[in-house]
């Protein structure tokens, strides 16, 4: 008997990132022996033809993807001319694309065959077993698809079988029936096996997804996490096991899938307590809800080890109106507070998020929100578009709470009634401005000095770089600085001073306009100066940046491969 081949289209935005859904599904059927599977990974950067030429090498019985906000469109250009090819080949999605109504997508792409809504480890293992019987599909819980009415039964009133060279024009037909299979839940996650059980598990990432929870407490209007997914978590010896096993694989980063993993207090400090037994082997990144911070968790979060853990703050908006608008749970007070904490605590990187587009949110309220923000020395500052994704209770009140998006995919807010398009066009390009120079460490102190020294820095500097077409273009950290420079000397020379230390402290050129004012020759140790860091020796290469009757003494290493000073002394009169 022959085996049935499934091919698994891998499609992601770069080779940095893997999807789990693979090895997740694939963990619980590779015990099958009547399975044989394939894999054609590629990326939204490369051409469609070579992934759709990888694809028909393998002549396929099945072809399954995950669809997701930024592979939609690329994926479907693939699957058409797959489809196209290999007409006998049974397509089949899953994915979060897939979680709102899918009956008008599948009338639009007869090429895919069925979609799966929700979590599928379960009911893709179901499917496999009727892969090539669409008339008992409608068995399977989550599986979406349309059927001509027609082939429900075959002779003699038994249940028929697609004849492969019909299938394609069966489910072309505007006359077929849709068919909803709901929501596909794991009821008992726990006994999933592992994704890294799986041999098609990919561990040549720069780091790996570790899934500890399924669902949320929280009941955001904007998240596909907030339509009343229950709780259901796996136990600290589980979460040990796997990063045993991580760990063994010389991973060293890992991103704990929890949507808010300190909402039970108990076990947020358990997982504290056994993320710290890795270091300093394993770094996690984690999402934090700041208002459920009791003390007992601040204290084990004050405890952990330098650079263990990289936290992910979401308060999406610092006005609690807005907050009460998209359903957010949790006291804004509360959340201001615990995010207060977390930044102030130098063993942790803390970003926080907030989103533009939301019901409520005005441009200036998201300018005063980062420099709120700022002023808590937030470790990073994320600003995204709010997307309304398929199966959210905000797209599906989009028109009541007066929003207006596209119905294309990544589904963006277009215009609010508190927001236009031009608004939130600027929203989008004062996040560039934030990822450029606040969220890049070589520029962020003098970013957040001048974010919070003069009260019109953001919207001068966006105008500036958007003005001269700099914004919307790649620059290099060098080139950041630069500009950053011109414009201070230009609006805000009291600073460009703080922006030549910045550069030096970087490792930029000495020989470049930030470093103008810098002597690199014949430069003296003074006696009177005042030790930063680093100890001076006289191998090291001296140079000096005289600001008023002082000055700043660098020194750099000249026997290693280091570009930034090991040494830095302040004289009297300077700052």
């Amino acid at each position: 008997m022959d085996k049935m081949k499934i091919l698994w289209l891998d499609l992601n935005c770069s080779y940095a990132h893997s999807s789990l859904a693979l090895p997740a599904l694939h963990a619980q059927v590779m015990h099958r022996t009547d399975v044989e599977w394939a894999v054609v990974r590629t990326t939204t950067s490369e051409a469609v033809g070579t992934a759709v030429d990888a694809v028909y090498a393998h002549r396929p019985d099945v072809v399954a993807a995950s669809a997701w906000l930024f592979t939609h469109e690329h994926l479907l250009h693939i699957i058409a001319r797959v489809k196209a090819l290999l007409p006998q080949t049974v397509v089949i999605l899953g994915g979060p694309e897939f979680l709102g109504d899918n009956e008008t997508f599948l009338r639009q792409h007869a090429e895919v065959d069925c979609v799966l809504r929700g979590e599928g480890e379960e009911s893709f293992a179901r499917w496999l077993d009727v892969w090539n019987n669409p008339a008992a599909w409608g068995d399977i819980k989550g599986l979406c698809f349309n059927v001509d009415d027609n082939v429900n039964e075959g002779e003699n009133g038994e249940p028929s079988k697609l004849h492969p060279e019909a299938k394609f024009s069966i489910f072309n037909s505007q006359l077929s029936i849709y068919h909803d299979g709901g929501l596909a839940r794991v009821a008992d996650f726990a006994s999933l096996k592992a994704p890294e059980e799986s041999m098609l598990f990919t561990w040549s990432k720069p780091f790996v997804q570790l899934e500890t929870t399924r669902g949320c407490f929280n009941s955001c209007a904007f998240c596909v996490s907030g339509v009343g997914d229950p709780m259901r978590c796996l136990s600290v010896d589980a979460i040990r096991q796997r990063l045993d096993r991580i760990r063994a694989r010389g991973i060293r980063d890992v991103r704990v899938l929890d949507r808010t993993f300190n909402y039970h207090p108990r076990r947020a400090v358990e997982l504290l307590h056994l993320f710290a037994e890795y270091h300093p082997h394993l770094r996690f990144h984690l999402e934090i809800h700041p208002a459920l911070l009791p003390q007992s968790v601040r204290e084990v979060l004050a405890d952990m080890p330098h650079g263990l853990l990289h936290l992910e703050a979401g308060i999406q908006s610092l006005r609690q109106e807005v907050l009460d608008r998209s359903l957010r749970k949790g006291s804004l007070e509360q959340s201001l507070d615990g995010l207060r904490y977390l930044c102030s605590l130098p063993n942790l990187v803390t970003h926080a998020d907030l989103i533009a587009g939301l019901p409520l949110y005005t441009l200036e309220q998201i300018y005063e929100d980062i420099y709120t923000l700022a002023s808590y020395h937030a470790g990073e500052i994320q600003l995204e578009s709010l997307k309304l994704l398929p199966g959210t209770v905000m797209r599906r009140d989009a028109a009541e709470l007066g929003i207006c998006y596209s119905p294309l995919p990544p589904y963006e807010v277009l215009e609010t009634e508190s927001i236009t398009n031009a608004e939130l066009q600027e929203a989008r390009r004062l996040s560039r401005m934030l990822d450029a120079y606040y969220n890049t460490s070589a520029w962020q102190q003098i970013t957040r000095m001048l974010i919070l020294g003069e009260q019109d820095f953001m919207h001068r500097f966006l105008k500036y770089l958007t003005d001269h077409n700099y914004i919307d273009q790649p620059m290099s950290l060098e080139r950041r600085g630069e500009l950053l420079y011109l414009f201070c000397q230009e609006h805000y020379p009291s600073y460009v001073t703080e922006v030549a230390l910045a550069w030096i402290e970087a490792g930029m050129s000495l020989k470049k306009r930030p470093a103008e004012g810098v002597r690199t020759k014949h430069v003296q140790p003074s006696g009177e100066w005042t030790v930063i860091y680093g100890e001076y020796n006289e191998r090291m290469r001296l140079c000096f940046l005289p600001v008023d009757d002082g000055g700043y003494w660098f020194g750099y290493d000249t026997t290693t491969q280091c570009v930034g000073p090991v040494f830095r002394a302040e004289s009297k009169g300077s700052r």
